[in-house]
């Protein structure tokens, strides 16, 4: 029987299955059986996929409105720790820090997930003391609309960039890479989460780059 290996997959509301938003109140979530990450696991029977999506996890920055505990680098020392020993991690994060109150671009968005990415190099949470490999996802374009439109205010010009600077990223520090923009689009509801016939599509192509990075 072939080894069962484990992916953890770092993201932020997209990965935990965060519905589109009418308001800033709704905290709807899709079912296990509906959000991408879910789906995943259907697709990968030889793979355990540790779901770690946190809604507006940023790669490095404390949130002085939603709390420093949305900083993604603070955070991935103890998930990489608590988890090992882990095979793969997928990086899907770079959109809250779209949010105009962090004032960064594209290419520092990307230098930001490099650090992340440089994060787990570093790190002995793979198997036998090793470092886990990484696949690095570039999140789909956001449009500014709904009840979210203030807060990305600007973000919409600058995600356009972000697939070509975390290919360019991806590539330097030699890691798989994906770009989820050529496979699915966010919201017109709020512009930055998904509509659900967008999760089988992106569990689809998750799955396939998993396989064919990582057979």
């Amino acid at each position: 029987m072939s080894k069962i290996r484990t992916v953890l997959l770092f993201g932020d509301s997209n990965t935990h299955g965060t519905k589109p938003m009418h308001a800033l109140s709704d905290l709807g979530r899709y079912d296990r059986s509906e959000r991408w990450a879910g789906l995943l696991q259907g697709l990968l029977p030889q793979w355990h996929v540790i779901e770690e999506g946190h809604p507006g996890r940023t790669t490095l920055h404390d949130d002085p409105i939603e709390g420093p505990h949305r900083n993604g680098l603070k955070v991935l020392p103890a998930l990489l720790d608590s988890h090992r020993p882990l095979d793969l991690v997928v990086i899907m994060l770079g959109t809250n820090d779209l949010k105009e109150r962090f004032s960064v671009n594209a290419g520092d968005i990307a230098l930001s997930v490099g650090r992340l990415v440089q994060e787990i190099r570093g790190s002995v949470a793979g198997p036998e003391g090793t470092a886990p490999q990484v696949l690095v996802i570039a999140p789909p374009p956001i449009i500014e609309t709904g009840c979210l439109a203030e807060i990305f205010a600007g973000g919409a010009a600058k995600s356009h960039q972000l697939a070509k600077r975390m290919q360019a990223m991806a590539a330097r520090e030699g890691v798989a890479f994906l770009d989820a923009g050529n496979l699915v689009e966010v919201s017109p509801i709020d512009g930055i989460h998904y509509g659900p016939e967008a999760n089988p599509v992106l569990a689809e192509a998750i799955a396939e780059a998993i396989t064919r990075h990582f057979p």
